[in-house]
């Protein structure tokens, strides 16, 4: 398993994902970054401007996910 952070920004504000998320090896990233920005827009509101950025515990970004390209919300 290895740690990842969950930062989420839109340039202006920020999300900073200080005790990062677990990520077993045979799951996605990019579907784990989905929930985080899923988790967004439960919240309600304009997320267009927003990106779910992916670090590794060194600090190097290894994902960035627009939240509008996270899969739609379940009905």
């Amino acid at each position: 398993m290895t740690t990842y952070r969950f930062h989420c920004t839109n340039g202006l504000e920020f999300y900073l994902d200080t005790s990062g998320q677990s990520v077993p090896a045979g799951e996605s990233l990019r579907s784990r970054a989905e929930q985080v920005a899923q988790g967004l827009r439960r919240r309600g509101g304009d997320w267009s401007d927003w990106t779910v950025s992916v670090h590794d515990l060194d600090g190097r970004q290894v994902l960035l996910l627009p939240v509008e390209a996270a899969l739609p919300l379940a009905a």
